[in-house]
């Protein structure tokens, strides 16, 4: 019999988040802190308006671009939040999550051959889907005495003839770093020297922790925007994951082809998500206020338990992630997440799901109450005394 499977598909790897998640769901009594998931609720004025949308029988298909009246919100807040303007009409596309936009991105922009540069550790779709648009991703290893910002520098070390598009993942999962103004203006240099592309993925721009500073998109600075596929959505500063609701704003000539994919793959993004995100932008900032205020609370928490234990690691100020180095275990960080859960009933993520830069790091969410946090902490801390027992004894 002819094999049916694509040698491409094959030799993509599954997402290394799902192996923890599959062990624990076999064990009782396990506290994870390894979903990248918001532990609010909806806020129910959103809900509520999804309810209602549903009672009116709003259930038909949207354009294939999304609902007009959402598009015309989000395009006032992305003014209002962020100074930068695009035309609801012809450069915006709503999408099926923010993971959905940058597939359709990769996938319009990209021609066999053409190289994606990739700063790790990030989001572990951006390599398949470079893969699966037929571009070849050329990772760039983000460094810790950085505090795992991309440098102009070494965006430029990592710039060949080939090299057209450049992802900026920040804030970033899973370190929880961000990039300021002047760095981004150091990279839009290099990317206007070079004549490159960007995709900007800004799904955690909400959530952002530093005094007196808010987050800054490359797509505001100058030249920057016509280079730029701005990607976001709802799942983490609404709390709105299972809606499945993210968007894209781009040049018309790129958004045209990407909405072209879109209408052939899926048609429109849920009608009743599109409905409901229409009251989120308009009348959801206190609930963003109030749920960063509460995430920068365990922030602070996470990160003063993490220095009591004696724990390096560096200060995130964006999303909702810590990176704690573990490499004075003599541990991988596979062995040491597996062993943790094992003997703590502790689900953490290795730093290895997220590039291979990422060996002797942990991803810890704090998207978890104060009291399931203070449990896992516990727990962490005992393991870590036992580990450190026994080098003393070796």
């Amino acid at each position: 019999m002819r094999n049916p499977l694509s040698s491409r598909i094959v030799e993509i790897p599954f997402s290394g988040i799902r192996k923890f998640f599959d062990i624990a769901a076999e064990m009782k009594d396990v506290i994870s802190l390894g979903v990248g998931e918001p532990d609010f609720d909806t806020p129910w004025h959103i809900r509520d308006e999804g309810i209602y949308s549903l009672e009116q029988g709003h259930t038909a298909y949207t354009s294939n671009a999304g609902l007009k009246e959402l598009k015309i919100e989000i395009a006032k807040y992305l003014e209002r939040r962020f100074g930068v303007s695009y035309q609801y009409d012809k450069e915006m596309l709503i999408t099926v999550g923010g993971s959905e936009a940058i597939d359709l991105a990769m996938r319009a922009m990209l021609d066999p051959g053409d190289e994606v540069l990739i700063p790790q550790p990030s989001y572990v779709s951006y390599v398949p889907c470079a893969v699966l648009a037929n571009g070849v991703p050329v990772i760039i290893n983000l460094k810790e005495e950085n505090n795992f910002r991309l440098t102009a520098q070494e965006l430029e070390d990592a710039i060949t003839p080939k090299t057209k598009l450049v992802v900026l993942p920040f804030p970033n999962n899973p370190t929880g770093a961000v990039m300021e103004r002047e760095d981004l203006e150091a990279i839009a240099r290099v990317i206007e020297a070079h004549d490159l592309f960007i995709i900007s993925d800004e799904i955690y721009a909400e959530l952002t922790y530093l005094e007196g500073k808010e987050h800054v998109t490359i797509a505001s600075l100058p030249g920057m925007r016509e280079r730029t596929v701005l990607i976001n959505g709802f799942s983490k500063a609404y709390s709105m994951t299972g809606w499945r609701l993210g968007y894209a704003c781009a040049p018309e000539a790129i958004l045209e082809q990407m909405l072209k994919i879109h209408q052939y793959a899926i048609m429109c993004a849920p009608t009743t998500s599109q409905h409901a995100a229409v009251e989120a932008v308009r009348h959801g900032d206190r609930d963003v206020e109030a749920m960063r205020e509460e995430y920068n609370g365990r922030r602070r928490y996470v990160m003063k338990r993490f220095r009591d234990m004696g724990l390096q690691c560096f200060e995130p100020f964006g999303a909702f992630y810590t990176f704690p180095c573990i490499q004075e275990f003599g541990l991988s960080s596979d062995a040491f997440a597996t062993q943790m859960l094992q003997e703590e009933k502790v689900v953490v993520v290795p730093g290895t799901a997220f590039g291979e830069c990422g060996e002797g790091f942990l991803r810890i969410s704090y998207a978890y109450s104060l009291e399931s946090l203070k449990e896992a902490l516990d727990r962490m801390e005992h393991f870590i005394r036992r580990l450190r027992g026994q080098g003393n004894r070796g």
